[in-house]
């Protein structure tokens, strides 16, 4: 019975770990190569793809999805959507993703540059080849070299609240056990030994 409770646990802590993974802003730094527009009409991997109703039409299977693609500083590609999120979740309320489409046009550098143009991509999201499944481009910005140095702010914030909300409910959660159940349970059971 230990091993299930421990199993559920782990599955539990396993989604919450990867909830976040999805939802919290992440950096790469990349140069880009190219920008587009494709048409596209989310299928069985619809969960990961922003809401339809953030200005466009809501009866509508398919639609125009802007694209940006980048390879990172290991050389590897990196394909990014640029969807508005709108009021929905993950909550990053964004509404300019015409303006983020310019920039990331304006900002294309090949590899044979004589100095290519660095940028950092803020995204949340997963890539994922075999599911279709593409970051969310949030923000893009210049930098002046691949060896820029970012630190999550707003990842360490968030995370350590998070931590510090789970800990305040477990010890009140412990204490309340301790004062108010398990002597309720001991007065139930006295007599059953």
């Amino acid at each position: 019975m230990g091993y299930v409770k421990w199993a559920i646990r782990g599955l539990f802590w396993l989604l919450v770990i990867a909830f976040l993974h999805y939802t919290l802003p992440q950096h790469d730094v990349a140069r880009i190569t190219d920008t587009y527009e494709k048409r596209v009409s989310p299928g069985s991997n619809a969960m990961f793809w922003s809401n339809a109703d953030t200005g466009e039409a809501t009866d509508v299977n398919v639609r125009d999805v802007f694209f940006v693609q980048a390879f990172r500083t290991d050389d590897k590609p990196m394909i990014y959507r640029n969807e508005d999120t709108g009021w929905g979740w993950p909550p990053y309320f964004k509404f300019d993703t015409s303006n983020l489409q310019a920039e990331a046009s304006d900002l294309i550098s090949k590899k044979n540059d004589a100095n290519p143009q660095w940028v950092v991509v803020r995204h949340y999201g997963w890539r994922n080849e075999f599911l279709s499944i593409y970051p969310n481009a949030v923000s893009i910005w210049a930098v002046e070299s691949p060896d820029v140095r970012i630190i999550p702010w707003v990842k360490i914030v968030l995370l350590t609240l998070l931590a510090a909300l789970y800990w305040a409910i477990r010890v009140r959660w412990m204490r309340f056990r301790k004062q108010r159940i398990e002597p309720k349970v001991d007065e139930w059971t006295d007599g059953w030994a």
